[in-house]
Formats: C-alpha cells, structure tokens, sequence
C-alpha cells in the first residue's frame, strides 16, 4: 500500500474534527461517506471532496477501492460496524469508546487477529502534544520516580463556534440506554485512557464516589490503586453548569499533575483553556536549586490531537506499524470505567481488571 483510500461511516457532529488530519494527509484520499442521513452525508461528500456517497455500509464496504474505515457511528453501533469492515478486508479505525461491553470489544479484538486486519481505537488525547511531553518527561526521569498521578476534569459552558454549531439530536443516544452511562463513559473515557497510558502501570484497585446532576452529568471523586503499591492516581470530575469559560471548542477544562520524587509536571488544559499558564510546567528542586521550567514552544490546541491520531493510523497502514491505542488497551480502558461505576455502586474497592460485562449507574436511562 502506497496511500491510504479511506471510507468514512458516519459524518455527525464530531466527524470533521476526525476526518481533517486525513484531508490534511497528502498520503491519504477520502473517497467515501456512508451516513443514513442522505442530506449530512452528501454535504460531507462536498465538503471533504470525496467521491461517493453511500446510504448503506454494505454498499460501501463493497467498494474495493477503499482500503480502511473510519468509524464514527455511536458507541452502541460500534460492535456490528467494526466487525462488518474488518470481515470485509478493510482496516479499521473507531471511535472510543471502544463498544458499550467488555464481550463486544473483546470480540472485535478477536475478529481482528483472525482476518489479520489493523483495528485501533481512536483516541486523541494520547496524540495531544502536552500529553506527549508529560509521559516523555517521565519516561525519562525528569521527576524521579513517580509517586502519583491527578486528573481534574471541569465541566461548564462555553460560547465558543464549534459548540455553537453542534446539532442537539446528534447526543440523544448518549441520553438513553443506547448508552451504558453519562459523561463518565462517554467523555472519561479520554482521562481513564490517560490514567493507564501516562504512567504505563496496571491499574489494580478503584474507589469511587459518583453523583448525578441534569441527567448525563457525574461528579465524582475516584482513587487508583497501580500494580506499583507506591503509586496512587486520583480522578476528579466537577460541574458548574452556569460558568463560562474560555474554550475553542466544548464548556470543559483538564488539569494533570503528576508527581515524583524529585519533581512534579503540570499539563495545565486540554479540550479548554481555564488557566493562564504554560501548556507544560516542570518544577523540580534541590537544597541548592528550585526550578520552574515552562513548556510554551509546543502546540496546546486539542484539536491537534484530533489531526495527529489520523495521521498516525495512515502512518501505521503504509509503515505496517502498531497503532495506537490498540483494542486490547481499549478493552482495559473500558474496564476501568465500568469499575469506577462498579466501585460507587458497591461501596467498596474493585478491581477493574475482573469486570465483565456492562455497569452502569443506578437508575440510568429511567427517564
């Protein structure tokens, strides 16, 4: 393979900011839209100057010419699409989350080793340059051993274009028991992700607080417990649903700060960007040195993680690399979020590593 052809399934609400780094790929040609709104997926045709635009996904995966699919369906859909493509010799690239079971993305993994085709799971923030940054300054030990890792994730408002411009009945199946839970599942997932892949540690333990306010939002307290016993991680989910903040894109802001022996990083935004600080901090110290080394020469715009996942996969399809992150990563990443629900509904620690199944929150979809 000397290009990559791509289909594309699914062209709502999220889909441009998945299918720009593969228009901005010179290695890469978007030659169809498949989308059972005709009116979407016709003007994603023009917009994307594609060639075909197709009503059924088993018009599209007959189409020889297109050698991969990037899914962009809902979580729920996911299962039957990506099983359907890689059965029909295409590689595969899907949105998170991975699917809406533990059995549904195992057997994706398992359709994938057996017809030997590429299957990754998108997910941008491990392509988000700060991210980059603050897992190599760890790799290579520029805070010691690390000794515990925190992530905040704000949820507010925003009046920013992009937000402006989402359509409402693109999130009604994130509403109902289409999907396993909230927000929790739906946009932690992207913080569950980094809770693994920053410090490369099994997560072993969680305990969890989860709360419930205007129906898909979770405030939450959660404690990690890594396989390295002196490691704790812990994850904060907080909503102000009457603050606007500053954000090109959703009314969100992350906060990471890891800690070591000799040192801590901040990784101060991500989707917004609530705080006027570097993208990247480095404070270490010594008893003849304290030092604050800012990160300001890098690109901080989460939509660049969006463009730099695309242009890995077709990196990984003509290099025959591994892609990241792979659907056994992602099967974890699932995991974890099903324990944290599992945790708060049990009152006590779970091991993620043994859920099966679905979990979801008590009472979800009752309304």
């Amino acid at each position: 393979m000397d290009r990559v052809r791509l289909g594309v399934l699914g062209a709502g609400n999220i889909a441009a900011m998945n299918v720009r780094g593969y228009l901005e790929d010179p290695r890469c040609d978007v030659v169809a839209v498949c989308d059972t709104d005709e009116e979407i997926g016709r003007q994603a045709v023009k917009e994307w100057h594609a060639q075909t635009y197709y009503a059924d996904l088993s018009d599209m995966l007959a189409d020889d010419s297109i050698d991969a699919v990037e899914v962009l369906t809902p979580t729920h859909l996911h299962h039957d699409h990506v099983i359907a493509a890689l059965e029909a010799g295409k590689h595969v690239s899907v949105q998170k989350p991975v699917a809406n079971s533990v059995e549904d993305a195992l057997e994706m993994q398992a359709v994938a080793e057996r017809t030997g085709m590429t299957l990754r799971i998108s997910e941008c923030f491990v392509h988000y340059p700060p991210l980059e940054l603050a897992k190599r300054l760890v790799a290579d030990g520029a805070i010691g051993k690390p000794t515990s890792l925190r992530i905040r994730t704000l949820v507010g408002q925003t009046d920013s274009p992009f937000q402006a411009a989402l359509r409402p009945e693109g999130y009604g199946w994130r509403l109902d028991k289409r999907s396993p839970g909230g927000h929790l599942f739906d946009d932690m997932v992207h913080k569950y992700a980094m809770a693994l892949w920053l410090l490369d540690l099994d997560i072993t333990s969680v305990q969890a607080v989860v709360r419930r306010r205007d129906l898909f939002f979770e405030p939450c307290a959660v404690i990690f417990e890594y396989e390295d016993p002196e490691v704790l991680g812990m994850m904060e989910v907080q909503y102000s649903p009457s603050f606007y903040m500053r954000s090109k894109y959703y009314g969100a802001d992350e906060f990471f700060e890891i800690t070591g022996d000799e040192g801590q990083i901040w990784v101060t935004r991500a989707t917004g960007e609530l705080l006027d600080l570097a993208p990247v901090m480095l404070f270490t110290g010594t008893p003849h040195e304290r030092k604050t080394t800012e990160f300001t020469d890098i690109d901080a715009d989460w939509g660049t993680g969006f463009v730099r996942s695309s242009q890995h996969f077709v990196d990984a399809l003509l290099h025959g690399t591994a892609a990241a992150m792979t659907a056994a990563e992602a099967t974890d990443v699932l995991r974890l979020c099903f324990g944290v629900y599992q945790a708060a509904q049990l009152g006590t620690a779970v091991d993620p590593r043994t859920v099966t199944g679905t979990v979801s929150p008590p009472g979800w979809g009752e309304w």
